[in-house]
């Protein structure tokens, strides 16, 4: 069934599918000390132009926040994020559980924090009754599908900074960012201060698999351990790593992020003549927020899979992949007037 329901619906790119089979022949070294490791290592490298830097792959973009926030943090400090970031909302306290960090969660009403929002929360520095502000964390894209700026994610930095504090990115979707921006991942993360950060792929044509990248050397200096001891740590990683050489050297990784953000402004121009209809969030990358009655949504749901975003107002999202094509828009677009009209 296709659907809109989530960019993690979708299948793997088979460019790939042929990486895996390619790294499949043989036998390997576990733990990556294998060819496959040590090239999407250097390809990362090239990436960012920045030689020195160790990535670090994982399974899943959970475990990646995870090891990161534990790459940055004591359990008598503080994470600052959005209220509906990933590591607030969707990740069954993880973070909390496995860092021992309290997270301090910010109303934003795009979900995209700035320094005025986050500036009320940096207090109590050095007094022991209160938790240390240490991490400020970013998703991109947000949640709510909009994009930080390069000039934004400074500022944030920048605030971080003259704190002794940390940035970090779950750059989940930085792709979709990436492309919407027509910016590098250089520029998004090197070029503006981030000290750590995340590279999804599986959203993105992967079939599974993430790559943690600490920018700054005190942050990788126990990484490899907080990947073990938190069951990331893969033992055939030749079949995570050998995904990001093509997805990093050939570009599919900006390509399908294109094909993603294209679809869902092409779903977009579709859905917003729809009688009724409001679109509750700019449509800056491959997500689309919008509240209809619930009884067009209850009739959308007996053909089509999707979540449910803000119950209370019957606010849902409908995400875009990277394989969305011009015939499921239309055969959505199509329904969904019908069912409009019908109401």
């Amino acid at each position: 069934m296709r659907s809109f329901g989530s960019d993690n619906n979708s299948g793997v790119d088979p460019r790939i599918l042929e990486a895996l089979a390619e790294a499949n022949g043989g036998h390997a070294i576990a733990y990556g000390d294998d060819p496959w490791t040590a090239e999407a290592a250097g390809v990362v490298r090239e990436l960012l132009g920045e030689e020195s830097i160790e990535p670090f792959f994982l399974f899943n973009g959970t475990g990646a926040n995870v090891v990161a926030l534990q790459a940055c943090t004591m359990p008598f400090h503080s994470i600052l994020c959005a209220a509906t970031a990933h590591i607030a909302v969707d990740e069954c306290g993880a973070p909390v559980k496995l860092t021992g960090a309290s997270l301090r969660e910010i109303a934003t009403p795009d979900g995209k924090l700035t320094p005025e929002l986050v500036r009320p929360h940096l207090h109590g520095f050095g007094f022991e009754h209160h938790s240390q502000p240490r991490v400020i964390a970013i998703s991109q894209t947000t949640e709510l599908g909009t994009c930080y700026t390069p000039d934004e994610i400074g500022a944030l930095a920048d605030l971080a900074h003259r704190h002794g504090m940390f940035l970090f990115v779950d750059g989940t979707r930085i792709a979709n960012a990436c492309a919407t921006l027509n910016v590098s991942v250089r520029a998004m993360t090197v070029g503006c201060g981030v000290d750590i950060f995340t590279l999804g792929g599986t959203k993105n044509g992967l079939m599974f698999g993430e790559v943690l990248i600490p920018l700054r050397a005190e942050l990788a200096q126990h990484i490899r351990y907080y990947r073990k001891q938190t069951t990331q740590l893969y033992s055939k990683m030749r079949y995570i790593a050998a995904q990001f050489i093509p997805y990093l050297r050939e570009g599919i990784w900006l390509e399908n992020a294109r094909r993603s953000n294209a679809a869902a402004q092409m779903l977009y121009d579709e859905m917003n003549s729809v009688k009724g209809i409001e679109i509750t969030q700019k449509v800056e990358s491959n997500a689309i927020f919008f509240i209809l009655p619930r009884r067009v949504t209850d009739r959308l749901r007996e053909r089509y899979f999707f979540y449910d975003w803000d119950e209370s107002r019957n606010e849902m999202r409908l995400v875009c992949s990277w394989d969305t094509t011009e015939e499921d828009i239309r055969q959505f677009s199509e329904y969904l007037f019908k069912l409009t009209a019908d109401g």
